[in-house]
């Protein structure tokens, strides 16, 4: 729908942030409006990532934002990352997805996992966006628990042999190099699950795209096949251990998510009103009639928690006191308000809410898988029941 962005904020958190955050949410608001949603309708009807934004990305410091100069990257803080990772959804979740993957499920694990050379390798690199990166930890079998892989890695006299399928992988058909996660059984004093950094065109390794998906259709998601790919002891990241090391990745991520989901909401929101304002009906515009009133009171209120939870969060890690659990309750609250507020938006545009030109039920698709990945709504709520009560669930 034509008309600038209004940036509602009712509580003025514009107010709680400092030039450098807001510096960096300005920069990125601008390139979503003017490079990102003239082109996203289109990709999304054709089912494809629109590969030709990604030397962008990186050239405006998008990719891996939070973490070190020294390694290419931007070194800005996890406020002014959310910021990013809340205006790249509010263009579309796919972009943000593909963001959020590259920064903080292969930058990230190369960075706190990994040796120097391969932080000095790869995290260039991924930064410029000259390489695209992927994550490999969900199997066809294994999603809300990861422990149970059965994706191997065998110790070889010349590094690792590794065999297994992983799902539902973002990045993962236009990948240089996937972060592979598989058990290695006991080798030492190192028992369990190790991340393996696999470049794509390694014999045995393939990826094809997943058919027939109705949600994130501007994004890359595909199935990868590992038979027999032999990789040197240089491809394994030496201080992974255990399922812990993805776990800490996919908090990364989900701090994301939870931020991300703020911009999709606001887009819907935003969207809302300005149709209400212009949409006359029974002779008047509708957005002067009670019920729409109260769906766009409930939307306001909805998203207003969010960006307030989503700041906190930012300022809790930041002082480096955040918590995984912190992290579950915000990508449960976030993503759930803006599903709500998406479907909300959608219901007042009415028949034209199904109509691509309108960017409401795009949001309202996309998020439906935000609401399962990175650990599902349900997952998320037996981590906070595990944190009232001290009992775990599953």
């Amino acid at each position: 729908m034509a008309g600038a962005f209004q940036g509602i904020d009712f509580y003025d958190v514009d107010g709680l942030l400092d030039d450098e955050e807001r510096m960096t949410r300005d920069m990125v608001r601008e390139w979503v409006d003017d490079r990102l949603l003239p082109i996203i309708e289109e990709a999304y009807v054709e089912r494809r990532f629109p590969t030709e934004i990604v030397p962008e990305l990186g050239t405006l410091g998008m990719l891996g934002a939070n973490l070190p100069e020294e390694y290419g990257c931007a070194g800005l803080n996890n406020v002014a990352y959310g910021l990013i990772m809340q205006e790249l959804e509010r263009g579309d979740s796919g972009i943000r997805s593909f963001a959020s993957v590259q920064g903080a499920l292969v930058m990230y694990p190369i960075y706190a996992f990994g040796s120097e050379a391969q932080k000095r390798d790869w995290l260039p690199r991924l930064q410029s966006g000259d390489a695209i990166g992927c994550f490999g930890l969900t199997e066809p079998d294994y999603g809300s628990n990861p422990a149970g892989m059965i994706t191997t890695a065998q110790k070889t006299a010349d590094g690792w042999v590794l065999n297994g399928t992983k799902m539902w992988i973002t990045n993962g058909s236009m990948a240089d190099v996937a972060v592979i996660w598989a058990q290695t059984g006991e080798v030492g004093d190192v028992p369990g699950i190790r991340g393996f950094l696999v470049e794509t065109d390694t014999p045995g390794f393939s990826a094809r795209d997943q058919k027939g998906k109705l949600s994130l259709l501007a994004s890359d998601t595909s199935e990868l096949h590992l038979a027999d790919v032999e990789v040197g002891d240089a491809a394994l990241l030496p201080e992974s251990r255990g399922l812990k090391s993805p776990l800490m990745c996919l908090t990364q991520a989900r701090y994301g998510i939870a931020w991300g989901a703020v911009g999709a909401a606001m887009a819907c929101l935003d969207e809302a009103v300005r149709y209400a304002k212009e949409r006359k009906m029974f002779d008047g515009p509708i957005g002067g009639k009670q019920i729409q009133q109260v769906r766009l009171a409930d939307m306001l209120t909805q998203l207003t928690q969010g960006q307030l939870l989503a700041l906190r969060l930012g300022r809790l890690k930041d002082e480096g006191t955040m918590t995984p659990q912190q992290v579950s309750l915000a990508k449960r609250a976030n993503v759930d308000m803006a599903c709500d507020t998406a479907r909300e938006a959608r219901r007042l545009l009415g028949a034209n809410g199904i109509l691509v030109e309108y960017a409401s039920m795009r949001h309202m698709a996309n998020l439906e898988s935000v609401y399962t990945y990175e650990g599902t709504h349900d997952i998320h709520s037996l981590i906070l029941g595990q944190a009232l009560t001290g009992l775990s669930a599953f």
